[in-house]
């Protein structure tokens, strides 16, 4: 069901006491998921309504208000960000539309995020830092999903199984996702409160900061490498390398050095989650939009090996050969004198040139296969705080990973996250 500004202007009112709408307009928002406004009261107080159209969409919108319930005022203060607090709800046609304070700052873009100068990369590894180490008492409280490492391994490799019994995925990939998953040094990390969702659409800037963080849908406790995937398609490498840079210098206890690595396999094996989604609801749009970036993706994997994603990825080394001894010209033996046991040995095959002819170049290995594989109207106090200047540590860590790897396209990974979060919600609800 679409409801108009006005109509969502109503339900603002009656899901807020004492809210009086002077003034509405239409908000951005995923238009197959939610209706959205911002209501302007006569205190000239700014208001966010979201209506869901489906119950899938209820069903995140009424998660995302367990985890921001559990944002008491202590933690809120602690953040270097706001976070949306709710300040109503009302239910219709069973489904609930909720009401929000407004929140400051907008949404600016990938390409104006990698457009911006300093501090905003900064301010990006700083905010993604301080929500991996929130408590985890905030996933327990709201009945979240938890893994371990060892568990969250397991279930990409349940998810890859699934993906190769369609047969729509390019065996290269298969074998290389499977590679990096065998690969059990890449899942040796320290699991953490996870936003989920993180990219550029949910970060909120201000005077060329970040104030603020929305879509905590998909909260959990698991790998910190998830909230780094939307980096795999940014063209700029200094931009991620100033984010990761950051966000190392504010992790208490260290990070792993396999986090890029975990981060490029998961923006990849997200082509896959779609393409089974699209088969499971028998949806050929996104078939056919996922079959063509997965063999986007195998062909640059075949012809320049693709992202790194763990050991098992990385091209092969080709040996540097010692340099021969130049020969003394007055001791040199002649042709029919007998070689010392020192020198140089051509192996012999039929028919092989004379041994003037053979090259001395070393032989380039051959291409090996690659095996790689609610509580009804709650309101919560919003009282974040706005980030601080703090001073930088620009320092480069011993175990910094290079990123000048092949971006994946942008706009067909925000479309797929979006449709994949969906049977993400539907898959838990049930």
């Amino acid at each position: 069901m679409n409801r108009s500004p006005m109509e969502l202007a109503a339900l603002a009112s009656a899901a807020v006491p004492g809210l009086s709408p002077v003034s509405v307009a239409a908000a951005p928002d995923s238009a197959r998921d939610f209706d959205s406004a911002v209501v302007t009261d006569r205190e000239d107080q700014r208001w966010r309504i979201r209506s869901p159209k489906h119950e899938k969409a209820a069903f995140r919108l009424e998660t995302e208000l367990q985890v921001l319930s559990g944002f008491t005022p202590a933690i809120r203060a602690k953040l270097p960000f706001r976070a949306p607090s709710v300040a109503g709800a009302v239910q219709l046609d069973g489904l609930r539309t909720f009401v929000y304070h407004n929140m400051p700052g907008s949404e600016i873009g990938l390409d104006g995020l990698v457009a911006a100068s300093e501090p905003l990369p900064q301010d990006i590894g700083r905010v993604t830092a301080a929500i991996h180490q929130l408590s985890d008492a905030v996933v327990e409280a709201a009945n979240l999903p938890v893994y371990t490492a060892d568990e969250f391994r397991s279930r990409r490799l349940n998810e890859l199984d699934q993906a190769a019994l369609t047969g729509a995925i390019p065996s290269v990939l298969l074998r290389r996702w499977e590679a990096a998953l065998e690969e059990t040094s890449l899942w040796n990390f320290q699991p953490r409160v996870v936003h989920g969702d993180l990219h550029e659409d949910n970060l909120l800037v201000e005077r060329g900061r970040v104030v603020g963080v929305t879509g905590w849908t998909d909260l959990h406790w698991g790998d910190p490498a998830t909230d780094f995937a939307w980096l795999a398609s940014v063209e700029e490498p200094a931009f991620v390398e100033k984010i990761i840079e950051s966000y190392r210098s504010h992790m208490k206890g260290g990070t792993d050095e396999n986090l890029m690595r975990r981060a490029s396999l998961a923006a990849e094996f997200a082509l896959a989650q779609w393409m089974v989604q699209g088969i499971s609801t028998h949806d050929e749009q996104i078939q056919g939009e996922a079959a063509t970036l997965l063999e986007e993706l195998a062909e640059d994997v075949r012809d320049h090996g693709g992202q790194d994603i763990g050991v098992a990825s990385r091209p092969a080394t080709t040996p540097v050969p010692e340099p021969e001894p130049t020969p003394d010209p007055e001791s040199e033996a002649p042709d029919t004198e007998k070689e010392p046991d020192d020198a140089p040995k051509v192996a012999l095959v039929e028919d092989a040139p004379e041994e003037s002819e053979v090259s001395e170049e070393p032989e380039e290995p051959a291409d090996e296969d690659v095996t790689e594989e609610d509580d009804d109207g709650a309101v919560i106090t919003d009282s974040g705080a706005r980030p601080a200047d703090e001073p930088e540590q620009p320092a480069e860590p011993d175990d910094a990973v290079s990123l000048e790897t092949a971006p994946i396209p942008l706009e067909q990974l925000r479309a797929m996250h979006q449709r994949r979060d969906d049977e993400e919600h539907d898959s838990r609800e049930s």
